[in-house]
Formats: C-alpha cells, sequence, structure tokens
C-alpha cells in the first residue's frame, strides 16, 4: 500500500502513463526518518514553506524563515520549529489545532539547488520545553514524519541571498516592528507580541 498515492493520484498517473515511475520514486526516495544529508539541510535552512488546510479541508499555505538551525531534527522521525511573532491571524497554526495534517517544503535556492518534501502531522504547544531556549517563540510545534522525499529541483531558480531578514529573531537582539503595525487602520488593534530575545 502506497504512502503517498491516492485515487486522484493514481488517476492522473495512469492518464499520463506515469504510474511505474512514481512506484519507482517512492520505493527508491521516500522514507520515513530523517537521514543525515536530511538532517544537515532542515537545520541549515533559513525558510520553509507549510501546507495546511482546515477542519473542511480548505488549505492555506504559508512561509516561515529563521536563523539556521530554528528548524531542528529531534527525532528519527521527529522536527520541530517555532512560530514567531506574526500578524496574529494564526491560519497555519489554528488549521493545525482542527486537522493535524501537514506539509513542508524546504528549498535551497543558491549553490546546488535541491527540494525536501515532508508530510506529517503536527502538534502545536505552548508549554513544549523548547519554548524557553527558543529566542522570539511564542509556540512550538511538533511534527511526526509520514513521508520524507526528495523532489526533483530543475526548476528552481539561481538565486543569491545576502542576509537574514532584519525582522528575524536572534539572540540578544530586540527585533523591530513592522511598520503596517503602526498603520493608523491597525495600531488600536495590535496584541503584544513575545520578547524576541531572552535574557
Amino acid at each position: 500500500m502506497s504512502i503517498m498515492y491516492h485515487d486522484g493520484n493514481r488517476q492522473l498517473q495512469d492518464r499520463f502513463d506515469s504510474r511505474r515511475i512514481s512506484d519507482r520514486l517512492e520505493e527508491k526516495l521516500t522514507r520515513t526518518a530523517f537521514n543525515d544529508d536530511d538532517k544537515a539541510f532542515i537545520e541549515g535552512a533559513t525558510y520553509f514553506f507549510l501546507a495546511t488546510a482546515d477542519a473542511q479541508g480548505r488549505p492555506d499555505c504559508s512561509f516561515k524563515g529563521g536563523m539556521p538551525g530554528f528548524v531542528r531534527v529531534t527525532g528519527a522521525s521527529e522536527l520541530v520549529f517555532p512560530d514567531y511573532d506574526g500578524n496574529g491571524m494564526f491560519k497555519s497554526l489554528g488549521n493545525l489545532i482542527v486537522n493535524a495534517n501537514i506539509g513542508l517544503l524546504f528549498i535551497a535556492l543558491h549553490d546546488k539547488p535541491k527540494r525536501l518534501r515532508i508530510n506529517g502531522q503536527a502538534r502545536v504547544s505552548d508549554a513544549d520545553p523548547l519554548l524557553k531556549e527558543t529566542v522570539g517563540a511564542q509556540l512550538i510545534v511538533r511534527v511526526t514524519a509520514r513521508a520524507i522525499f526528495p523532489n526533483c529541483p530543475r526548476y528552481i531558480p539561481n538565486m543569491q541571498m545576502t542576509g537574514p531578514s532584519i525582522y528575524t529573531p536572534q539572540p540578544k537582539c530586540e527585533s523591530p516592528e513592522p511598520a503596517w503595525k503602526g498603520f493608523d487602520a491597525f495600531k488600536d488593534a495590535v496584541h503584544p507580541r513575545a520578547p524576541t530575545w531572552k535574557g
């Protein structure tokens, strides 16, 4: 039984005669435990894309960024990432409260292009032990991987990274507030944020 494919995937694979290669890719590349290369790639990442869906299956996709090491592999099939102060809508993490299914996409845009996809189940916590040691975090998300697989990087553009965002939480450094939080339309409704440094 496939951990990767459902009837919709199979319909299109059969229509375009790609079932054989799809099965081979699952057999040869898909795993449920992180290897050393996965761990190094994930823990060296400064961003990833997060896909979630609400209880009715309506999707949402968001960008998550931080300093290298902000995502950690903490077990054979587990990774952890912090939720930093944002706009307060909690679109992605709110979805995880009602639907634990999650997809993560890590991409390297410079040097050697690379993509790694992780599908699994997530738990959101405001009492996780890592919260105390994670600069700027207000919640911690733990993901148990159901499928880990590299993805063909051929369409990744060649880009250059010049540095982290000035808003990225860093030790012993107070991150500035984004300008939009001071706009007349929003400033009276902005929620307090978690401290961006722990002394």
